[in-house]
């Protein structure tokens, strides 16, 4: 346990010191930095394939929601991929003047992506809750960078009309949606709600990273 939380407060330490370092200059151009995000769906057992298709391309810093634990398989994550947890939001402060892990990971990364996004969740980012490290990293995000959610939800919740209202407060912040897909569900069901395959979310994030920039020639 000690050498656990060594290694989390050495993580959380990088991500200090990488937000707070100047970006160098064009003939030095950096990765990417990729923050990956999974909140309580049955999806998120995918997040390890997620997190291995940007870790080959990005840099890249994960979160985690308490419930999208119970589906994510820690081993299968990638070595270099550090996953922030609630609990590091908190053991990571102490006293006044220290830093706070959700505004460290809201400016050390270039893009967002929430894969996948649940019902509960999507609802929680419509209304401006900030109960856990995922939604505050939302809540103080900078919307002139691109933030990218693929939702996962059971059909009948897709359908719902909730759904559809919340869709329209994130579009309005400027959130982009990576649409669900057909197809037979964990529940068993056949409709639309299942998230888009981990390929499709890298392939969608990493064109349009690399359209944004071509034009200047410079980094992230």
């Amino acid at each position: 346990m000690l050498l656990d939380s060594l290694l989390q407060v050495m993580a959380y330490s990088e991500v200090v010191s990488a937000e707070r370092e100047p970006m160098q200059g064009n003939t030095s151009p950096r990765k990417p930095r990729i923050l990956l995000a999974a909140s309580g769906s049955v999806a998120a057992i995918k997040f390890g394939n997620l997190c291995h298709s940007f870790s080959e391309w990005a840099e890249v810093r994960a979160v985690a929601t308490k419930a999208s634990l119970h589906f994510i398989d820690r081993p299968s994550l990638p070595k270099d991929v550090i996953l922030y947890t609630d609990e590091d939001e908190w053991s990571s402060w102490n006293k006044i003047g220290d830093t706070v892990l959700h505004i460290e990971l809201r400016g050390w990364a270039d893009i967002m992506v929430i894969a996948p996004l649940s019902a509960n969740t999507l609802g929680k980012i419509a209304g401006g809750l900030c109960d856990n490290l995922l939604t505050c990293v939302v809540r103080a995000w900078d919307y002139s960078k691109p933030l990218f959610v693929a939702p996962a939800m059971n059909t009948f919740m897709w359908n719902n009309p909730f759904t559809e209202r919340h869709l329209m407060l994130i579009d309005e912040l400027g959130i982009s949606l990576i649409p669900p897909v057909t197809k037979r569900l964990a529940c068993g069901d056949y409709g639309n709600g299942a998230m888009a395959e981990p390929s499709l979310i890298y392939s969608t994030v990493r064109l349009f990273l690399e359209a944004r920039i071509q034009p200047c020639g410079g980094n992230v």
